[in-house]
């Protein structure tokens, strides 16, 4: 891999990095915010994604320093929209994993034909993070809605 895609394939990792953490942040304040009787499940689910961001952090992490590079040490933007209903929660949610999965297809996109490696690692990644749109999507559907759910 030439050096310019060497340092956007860094760039990518980093930007990928700093999501992941935003995201190990925003789902752990999301568990922490969850009244109701469908509570402990879904705390549960939270916290779930909380520690699967972060993995996907450390990995992205790995791969910056295998490419030579420099781990990032910021983190993602952090809204705060005071709105803590699960539906709104659960929206934010759908969001971010948005913002993660084009992430993903860019550095896909800037890696494809010069690294099976990092490759291989964003696809594998884009498959997460569109089944987890896709676990989203249906938590947020009416029961027994069939149709994906948009948001308005």
């Amino acid at each position: 891999m030439d050096a310019m895609k060497k340092q956007a394939a860094i760039d990518a990792l980093n930007h990928i990095m700093e999501l992941e953490l935003a995201g190990v942040v925003r789902y752990t304040h999301y568990s922490l915010m969850v009244y109701g009787y469908n509570r402990i499940p879904i705390v549960s689910w939270l916290k779930g994604n909380a520690d699967e961001s972060l993995a996907h952090a450390h990995k992205a992490g790995e791969l910056v320093t295998l490419l030579g590079g420099h781990p990032s040490l910021k983190i993602g933007a952090l809204l705060e929209t005071e709105q803590h209903d699960i539906g709104d929660i659960l929206r934010e949610s759908l969001d971010l994993e948005t913002t993660a999965l084009s992430a993903y297809y860019a550095l896909q996109k800037i890696v494809e034909g010069n690294s099976v490696l990092l490759e291989e690692y964003a696809r594998e990644m884009i498959v997460a993070e569109e089944l987890h749109l896709d676990e989203v999507n249906k938590m947020l559907r009416r029961p027994g809605a069939i149709e994906v759910f948009a948001a308005t």
